[in-house]
C-alpha cells in the first residue's frame, strides 16, 4: 500500500486511504456536444460505483507526431467548453499546459493543471503552474527515473503550491515503445505526494505509425488492475465512445461503454487493497 498525503481537488480527497479517483475523458476535445456526450456516459459508467471523477481533455495537444495531426480547439474556444462542462456536471476539469503563459488563464477554468511529461522539468512552467494555486498532476517524463521526481514536485513546492500529483506513464524502452515499471510508483510515493497511474499513454507506442502514435489498449485493464494492486491514488483512464477514429490516441484510449464493468473491477480491487492498509496501520 502507498502511504501519501491525501489533497483535496474540489470535494474529491486525492490520496492516503481516500478510494481511488479517477481521471478521465477524451484526450483531445472536439466539441461541446461531444465533450457534454462523454461526460454523460463517463458519469453513468461511475454511479454503480459511486466513483468520483475528474473530467479530463485537452485542448491543444503540442507534442503530436506530425504536422499534419490535429491538435486540437485552441485554447479560447477549449476553456470556455471546459468551463461549461464543470458547471454543468459539477465534476472537477483538468487539461494540458504547454508553456508559462497558458498557466494563469487555464488556471482561472480548471481544478487540475496537468504538465505533460516532455515538459516535467521546464522550471518556468512548473513554476507558473504552481502560482495558479491550482492541483498540478505532473506526468513523470519517460525518460526519467521515479526518484528524480522529487526535484520536479520541489519546484512546484518552491511556490507554496503542495497540490502536487506525480503521474506515471510509463519509461521509454527502445524505439516506439514504452515498459511500466511498478516499482516507481512506491519510489514516488516517498515524496508524500499521491501518485497516480496512467493506464492508457503507458500502452501507447509513440511515433508507432509513421506520422501518429500507435498502442495497445488491451493491455491498459492489465496496467490499471496492477497499479491498483499497488495501491495509487488515482487512475488516469482516456476514453472515447469510437476510439479507432478518434483525433489523437485513438490505439491506446478505452471505449466507453466498457468503462463501467472496468471501473467496478478496479473499485472492488481498490476496495480490498485499502483495507488491507488500514488493518495493518491499525
Amino acid at each position: 500500500m502507498i502511504e501519501t498525503n491525501p489533497i483535496d481537488i474540489s470535494g474529491i480527497p486525492v490520496g492516503g486511504t481516500h478510494p481511488l479517483a479517477l481521471i478521465t475523458g477524451p484526450c483531445q476535445l472536439e466539441s461541446l456536444d461531444h465533450a457534454r456526450m462523454m461526460a454523460e456516459r463517463i458519469a453513468a459508467a461511475c454511479a454503480p460505483t459511486g466513483t468520483r471523477f475528474i473530467f479530463k481533455a485537452s485542448y491543444d495537444k503540442a507534442n503530436r507526431s506530425s504536422i499534419t495531426t490535429q491538435r486540437g480547439l485552441g485554447i479560447d474556444e477549449g476553456l470556455s467548453i471546459l468551463d461549461k462542462i464543470r458547471d454543468e456536471f459539477g465534476c472537477p476539469i483538468l487539461t494540458d499546459v504547454h508553456d508559462a503563459a497558458q498557466c494563469a488563464p487555464a488556471g482561472e477554468v480548471v481544478d487540475v493543471i496537468q504538465i505533460p511529461a516532455f515538459l516535467c522539468r521546464q522550471t518556468d512552467l512548473l513554476l507558473a503552474a504552481g502560482e495558479t494555486g491550482c492541483a498540478i498532476n505532473v506526468k513523470k517524463g519517460q525518460f526519467l527515473a521515479p526518484w528524480d521526481m522529487g526535484n520536479v514536485a520541489q519546484k512546484i513546492a518552491s511556490t507554496g503550491n503542495e497540490r502536487i500529483m506525480l503521474c506515471d506513464r510509463g519509461t521509454s524502452f527502445g524505439y516506439n515503445t514504452l515498459v511500466s515499471d511498478f516499482r516507481g510508483l512506491p519510489t514516488m510515493a516517498r515524496t508524500g505526494y499521491p501518485v497516480v497511474f496512467d493506464a492508457t499513454h503507458s500502452v501507447q507506442q509513440p511515433g508507432g505509425q509513421g506520422t501518429t502514435s500507435g498502442g495497445q489498449r488491451e493491455f491498459a485493464p492489465v496496467l490499471a488492475r496492477a497499479a491498483v494492486a499497488v495501491g495509487v491514488s488515482a487512475l488516469f483512464i482516456e476514453t472515447h465512445e469510437d476510439p479507432d477514429n478518434a483525433p489523437s490516441d485513438g490505439p491506446n484510449m478505452i471505449p466507453v461503454d466498457r468503462m463501467e464493468a472496468l471501473i467496478g473491477q478496479l473499485r472492488a480491487l481498490d476496495d480490498l487493497t485499502k483495507s488491507q492498509a488500514k488493518i495493518a496501520l491499525d
